[in-house]
């Protein structure tokens, strides 16, 4: 088999196509992918060049290795989110860096595994990485966009493997719903924030993650005590200046830092096991919320907008 279905950038679409099925290098494996699950990022980059095939999150079958793979084997189970510089994993093969994967958590299905790798990755950094949170870690934490594929993975770390009380937003009674579901102690409407942040947290919360910045500095810089932190994932926010006179600190976090720039990657496929380990014994949960059926242009697409919309709890994801 020298070609293969995928899944390519088409003026600001996405196409059908049949491109070479890839050739693991040194470190990479190529993976059958069996699911797949769609992310802000993806509808974000889908206007660039033509030709390329996106998707960061998978879940699949190893069918071959490199010469150097030394942590994987052909009929492995495996998830990950890739690494955005690379062909992504919306099509039938996928070529990747044995460092960024981890086993399949063996309780899931692969739809079910699809929809974990790059939220788990990114809240598992903005927690322990750049949080620095440990299990004895106390205070308010705000999760502004709470009810999001970050957010869900988000909320469980925090609620299960810290001391912090979890504050989360929600805009609907669902998204209010969904965020208790995943742990949270208290809800928060997003369209008054600051009045409702201070009625949970009288005295301001200490840590604050946000996918949600644009026009919500000052808002911050109000709910925030003195010298806490913020982990920002998105790209639109205002001048930070309001955040000075606390001392408050900015935080981004990129969860594809470590792959783009070869920044200790083992440290992903790691953290990818560690959270199998904990789905498996039942302290985390999957967040899929939506399957579609079969992974090509029309279903992707349909993912696509519904992403868009801004309305998803959780995460959505396609299988063959």
């Amino acid at each position: 088999m020298t070609e293969m279905a995928a899944v390519v950038t088409a003026d600001g679409k996405l196409a059908d196509a049949s491109v070479p099925v890839p050739e693991p290098g040194p470190r990479d494996l190529v993976v059958r992918v069996e699911a797949v699950s769609v992310n802000p990022v993806d509808a974000k980059v889908r206007p660039g060049p033509d030709g390329r095939i996106l998707g960061y999150d998978a879940a699949g079958t190893v069918t071959a290795v490199g010469g150097e793979v030394t942590r994987f084997r052909v009929g492995d189970e495996v998830y990950y989110a890739g690494d955005i510089t690379r062909p992504g994993s919306n099509a039938e093969f996928q070529a990747v860096d044995e460092r960024l994967v981890g086993h399949k958590p063996a309780s899931l299905d692969f739809a079910e595994a699809a929809g974990l790798p790059l939220t788990t990755i990114t809240a598992w950094e903005t927690l322990f990485d750049h949080l620095r949170a440990t299990p004895e870690s106390e205070g308010d934490f705000l999760i502004v966009g709470a009810p999001g594929g970050v957010g869900s993975v988000l909320i469980q770390l925090a609620r299960t493997l810290t001391r912090l009380r979890v504050i989360a937003t929600a805009g609907r009674p669902e998204s209010a719903q969904w965020v208790r579901k995943m742990g949270a102690h208290e809800t928060v409407d997003r369209k008054d924030l600051a009045a409702e942040v201070l009625r949970a947290a009288p005295r301001g919360v200490d840590w604050l993650f946000t996918s949600f910045s644009a026009g919500q500095i000052p808002v911050f810089a109000e709910v925030l005590r003195p010298f806490g932190h913020i982990v920002a994932i998105d790209d639109e926010h205002d001048d930070v200046y309001p955040l000075k006179s606390k001392s408050i600190t900015w935080h981004w976090e990129f969860m594809f830092a470590r792959s783009t720039h070869q920044a200790c990657p083992e440290a992903q496929g790691t953290l990818l096991g560690t959270n199998a380990d904990l789905i498996d014994k039942g302290v985390l949960r999957s967040t899929v919320t939506r399957r579609i059926e079969g992974i090509n242009a029309a279903t992707l697409t349909e993912a696509h907008r519904l992403i868009e919309s801004g309305t998803v709890l959780g995460k959505i994801v396609l299988s063959r």
